[in-house]
């Protein structure tokens, strides 16, 4: 029980860092993890899904077992790791500095901006096109670099939150259908679709209940979210769209190549000022995840004792 009080309070801590800081300019322990991750990927890289499997497995287990060590140290240690797997801030801020660069027309500073956010060449996207990368790019994250490793913090602790952060982290890097990494990141995109299965499914339900349009997104979604090729980034996507009143996907150009991805929600195509209500939105549901993640950890705590 006590164990879980000082888990309790270390995600508390560690997610109210989040919301005051942001990520790190420099030196952020995600980026050094990538930065060992591709690495050891040049060195031991074949094109088998058993040598990406095991290349993600290990990894995992390495980060798992940081978060371990981690909670070991108290309330202080799971307030790190907390604060090492959020993103969601920094998430928001971004959504916001494209949407001002969109509003005062600096096109070219949002491309670069949006370039940050989206795998999709900037070049190639108007106004309309960065708002849309914009909004999805929020939907989906707001899921995966907040959500999520809330509820793994929630369900175990720092471990939960480290391990979470190298599955989505390792997903990023390898889990492309791109001819390189079709076989060896196989393994680490399943092992991320499974792990975003709640949390995408928990974003969607906030993002009913703050907009307050609980039934036009239920429909949405319902209708909509399964024509995805994501089985997650669909759900949060519609959800959103339905919650601001307007249509996200359609032709998505990737390096890798085009995608056609279906219409999701119903309503025009979204401005600069939709960008806004969706980093309102994101901001709103991050708030209540997290209140919600430390009464988890506390009632899981009860229910031990």
């Amino acid at each position: 029980m006590r164990r879980n009080r000082a888990e309790a309070a270390g995600l508390a801590i560690g997610a109210v860092a989040d919301a005051a800081f942001g990520d790190p300019r420099r030196g952020h322990p995600v980026a050094l993890f990538g930065s060992a991750v591709a690495r050891l990927e040049r060195r031991v890289y074949a094109d088998a899904r058993p040598a990406g499997a095991v290349f993600a497995g290990g990894w995992i287990a390495v980060a798992v077992a940081v978060g371990a060590l981690a909670r070991r140290t108290g309330p202080a240690g799971t307030a790190a790791a907390t604060f090492t797997a959020l993103g969601g801030t920094s998430l928001c801020r971004i959504g916001d500095d494209i949407a001002g660069a969109l509003e005062s027309g600096d096109v070219d500073r949002a491309r670069r901006l949006v370039s940050g956010l989206v795998g999709r060449d900037p070049d190639l996207l108007d106004e309309s096109g960065i708002c849309r990368a914009a909004v999805e790019s929020i939907a989906e994250n707001t899921s995966d670099a907040a959500i999520a490793p809330l509820l793994w913090g929630a369900v175990a602790g720092a471990p939960g939150l480290l391990g979470y952060r190298a599955v989505n982290t390792l997903d990023a890097m390898i889990g492309y259908r791109s001819d390189r990494y079709r076989n060896f990141g196989w393994a680490a995109a399943r092992i991320d679709d499974a792990a975003n299965l709640a949390p995408a499914r928990m974003t969607a339900v906030a993002a009913a209940l703050v907009s307050g349009r609980p039934v036009t997104v239920w429909r949405a979604v319902r209708r909509d979210a399964g024509a995805h090729p994501s089985p997650n980034a669909g759900v949060v996507e519609t959800a959103f769209a339905a919650a601001l009143g307007i249509e996200l996907g359609g032709r998505t150009v990737y390096p890798h190549g085009v995608e056609d991805r279906p219409r999701l929600g119903d309503g025009r195509a979204p401005l600069a000022s939709d960008l806004r209500a969706a980093v309102v939105l994101s901001r709103r549901i991050q708030r209540l995840s997290a209140v919600v993640a430390v009464a988890v950890r506390l009632a899981v705590g009860r229910q031990l004792r």
